[in-house]
C-alpha cells in the first residue's frame, strides 16, 4: 500500500467532492523531533491529516497553517503546509498528559486559527472556537462559518499512522440537498482501521460502491522543514549587533534551534561580524 498519499474524487451524479489522505512516514518524521505524549501524537496526526485535506481544497499556490491554542496542558499545536503537500508541525505542552486525554482535556478553553498565505494575493485568517468534542467537528464548523459550505470530516491517528476523509458540497452549489445528505451518511461509516490498512480505491469502493466516483491522480504528502542556516542568520540580523556581541562575550557562540525538526545552527563572532558587515555594504547607497 502506498503511504503518505492524498486522493481527490468527485461524484458524477452529485455536486459534491471528496478527499482522503493516508499518512505514515511524514507523520513519523513530525513526531521524531520530540518525545510527545501519546495523546499529543494523536492530536498532531489529526492536525496533519486536516491540514493536508484543507490544502487540497485551495486553488492557489502558497502556504497554510492550522494551529490550535488553549489554556490547557497543551498551549499550542500547529501544522504548516503548502500547495505541494509539504507539511511540518510542532506542539508545546507541560505536565503529565493522560494517554486517553480528549481535545478538551488537552486544550482547555481554546480556539483554532487557520491562516492562508497565497504566494500572490492577500493573507486570510479564520478563527473558530474549540467548543466541539473533536477536531473534525471544529473544522466542520469552520467551513460553515467561513465558507458556508456543508462539509463532513473524519480524522484518525494512532501514533503510527494518521488519516482523514473530507466530503464537501462544491462551491456555488451550497444548497443542502438529498445527494449530499445521502453521501454524508455513507462517509461517516468509515472506520479508522479501514483508512489505516486499505488502499484509497478500496476505501472508496466500500463507501460508495453504488455511486459513480471519479478518482484523480494521487498526490504525495511529505515532511519538509524550511529552516536553514541562512534563514537563521537573517533572523539574527533583526537583533541589534550589540546584543549579539554581548551574548557572544558571555557564551562564546549563539545557538539557534528549530522546533520543527530539532536542527541546530551555531554562530561565532566571525559569523556575526560578517553578517553585519554584509548588511552595511548592502545598505550603503551606490
Amino acid at each position: 500500500m502506498s503511504k503518505d498519499i492524498l486522493n481527490r474524487y468527485l461524484f458524477d451524479n452529485a455536486d459534491v467532492r471528496g478527499q482522503v489522505v493516508q499518512l505514515e512516514k511524514s507523520y513519523q518524521d513530525v513526531l521524531s523531533a520530540h518525545s510527545y505524549p501519546v495523546a499529543i501524537q494523536r492530536l498532531l496526526g489529526e492536525l496533519m491529516a486536516a491540514t493536508s485535506l484543507l490544502t487540497a481544497t485551495l486553488k492557489f499556490d502558497g502556504d497554510i497553517s492550522v494551529q490550535v491554542q488553549g489554556n490547557g496542558p497543551v498551549s499550542l499545536a500547529v501544522i504548516n503546509g503548502n500547495n505541494l503537500q509539504q507539511l511540518r508541525g510542532v506542539s508545546r505542552w507541560e505536565g503529565d498528559i493522560a494517554a486517553d486525554a480528549d481535545l478538551a482535556s488537552l486544550m482547555g478553553k481554546g480556539y483554532m486559527v487557520i491562516t492562508l498565505t497565497p504566494t500572490n494575493g492577500e493573507r486570510y485568517q479564520g478563527v473558530v472556537e474549540l467548543d466541539k468534542p473533536t477536531l473534525a467537528e471544529c473544522l466542520e464548523q469552520y467551513f460553515i462559518q467561513s465558507e458556508q459550505l456543508p462539509t463532513t470530516i473524519r480524522l484518525f491517528a494512532n501514533g503510527q499512522q494518521a488519516a482523514g476523509i473530507l466530503l464537501q458540497v462544491l462551491p456555488g452549489e451550497n444548497e443542502q440537498n438529498d445527494a449530499y445528505e445521502h453521501l454524508e451518511q455513507l462517509t461517516v461509516t468509515i472506520k479508522a482501521e479501514e483508512l489505516f490498512k486499505l488502499e484509497a480505491t478500496e476505501v472508496l469502493h466500500r463507501l460508495y460502491h453504488q455511486e459513480a466516483v471519479r478518482l484523480f491522480d494521487p498526490i504525495e504528502v511529505t515532511f519538509n522543514c524550511t529552516c536553514s542556516r541562512e534563514r537563521s542568520l537573517q533572523a539574527l540580523r533583526t537583533i541589534p549587533q550589540e546584543e549579539l556581541e554581548a551574548i557572544l562575550a558571555e557564551q562564546g557562540k549563539i545557538d539557534m534551534g528549530c522546533e520543527y525538526c530539532n536542527s541546530n545552527y551555531s554562530f561565532d563572532s566571525i559569523d556575526i561580524a560578517a553578517l553585519f558587515k554584509n548588511a552595511s555594504s548592502t545598505d550603503t547607497p551606490q
